[in-house]
């Protein structure tokens, strides 16, 4: 009867913002946000941060005039392992596309908008958009 109240007291918790326990989450909410405020100085606007389903998880889904954007946010301390774009694998592509096509599945009033995927990486803090990174191959 204890372990049923502990285990529902941790369920009743409200939801609010994400809650990051982890050293490296918090760096990565932190270059999330970062990328978030310069994609929005470029003119996109932003539909949703950290979407996450079953398939996976998108950090941004962006929009501009024409396009749907899901953007991946990297950062890397140091480049001797190729650095934040290298650590972007063909698994890791296959990954967001499933996620963003569940997203597409679920989300009606984006289905005009042609989709691309793009990449912002940081170096010492400073932000790199790679627009149109990678192509969506057929699942």
């Amino acid at each position: 009867m204890k372990w049923f109240r502990q285990r529902k007291a941790k369920e009743n918790k409200p939801s609010g913002s994400l809650q990051l326990n982890s050293p490296s989450q918090s760096k990565g909410g932190y270059y999330e946000q970062l990328a978030r405020e310069y994609l929005e100085q470029q003119g996109l606007s932003c539909i949703k941060q950290n979407f996450r389903c079953k398939l996976g998880e998108i950090d941004l889904i962006m929009q501009d005039k024409h396009y749907l954007i899901f953007v991946e946010v990297r950062y890397r301390k140091s480049e001797q392992y190729g650095g934040a774009v290298a650590s972007i694998s063909y698994d890791k592509q296959q990954k967001l596309v499933r996620a963003a096509s569940f997203y597409l599945s679920h989300t009606q009033q984006h289905n005009r908008l042609a989709c691309r995927f793009d990449v912002v990486t940081f170096n010492q803090n400073k932000p790199n958009w790679i627009q149109s990174a990678f192509d969506a191959e057929p699942l």
